[in-house]
């Protein structure tokens, strides 16, 4: 009887590993498309965001449409690639291949005003994880329009400042070149103290400096790293565009 019991059991089990692995997997592929959609609504959110337009679920689709007029891609040269879909461009994983053979995405969007405005996507290191986000040019292709930082796992209150407003709209009309020259942003720690909830500009006079942020000086120069490290990729391209 006990044998018999035992049995049981393990059949029992067997049976209910199945029925959830079963429920689990069916689940995935239902799930999947809308989590898809969900990864696409949210690119075009922070992609929007970068140009100053803020968005929800509900109306990217609509404001991507009236905003971003153009997308492509280019090699680091500055030269276009053709066959290439800029929105469905992972750049981790171009990260990881030859520079000579990286697909490098470019979005372009006009504003209300007109103006012509180049978005970049960026990928780098934080403390704890990845960071991303795009940057905006206005045509000089040198004066940043704006940005948009985001993060994996970086710490609340401190790395995790990189998206908050008064981080990101230091970057507004910083320069990444000096007299022709690429220099990027610097992200500078600051001397002064940061009151609650804003930042101290104490490098307002640089053109090409922020503030960092106090207690996250390994994600700030994560920041500056991932700044550096994915605009000198489009050096020839913005040189190549400006007006």
């Amino acid at each position: 009887m006990k044998e018999f019991s035992n049995r049981y059991i393990f059949i029992f089990s067997m049976v209910m590993v199945v029925i959830v692995a079963t429920i689990l997997s069916l689940a995935a592929t239902l799930l999947q498309p809308r989590q898809a959609r969900n990864l696409e609504l949210e690119k075009k959110k922070s992609i929007l965001e970068s140009i100053n337009v803020q968005a929800d679920f509900s109306n990217a689709d609509e404001l991507y449409r009236k905003y971003i007029t153009e997308s492509f891609v280019i090699d680091y040269k500055g030269d276009k690639k053709e066959g290439e879909d800029a929105f469905n461009v992972e750049l981790r994983n171009e990260q990881r291949k030859p520079l000579e053979k990286q697909n490098l995405p470019v979005f372009v969007a006009v504003n209300d005003s007109s103006e012509r405005i180049t978005i970049i996507p960026l990928e780098g290191k934080g403390l704890w994880g990845p960071i991303y986000g795009y940057i905006s040019f206005k045509p000089d292709m040198n004066t940043v329009y704006g940005v948009t930082f985001d993060h994996k796992g970086e710490t609340p209150g401190l790395g995790a400042e990189i998206n908050t407003p008064w981080f990101e709209k230091q970057f507004i009309g910083k320069h990444i070149f000096e007299e022709g020259k690429f220099v990027s942003i610097k992200v500078i720690k600051s001397k002064g103290k940061k009151p609650e909830g804003e930042g101290v500009d104490v490098v307002s006079g640089s053109s090409y400096g922020v503030d960092a942020i106090s207690g996250g000086t390994i994600t700030s120069k994560g920041l500056e790293a991932m700044l550096y490290d994915c605009l000198i990729k489009y050096e020839d391209f913005l040189k190549k565009n400006a007006k």
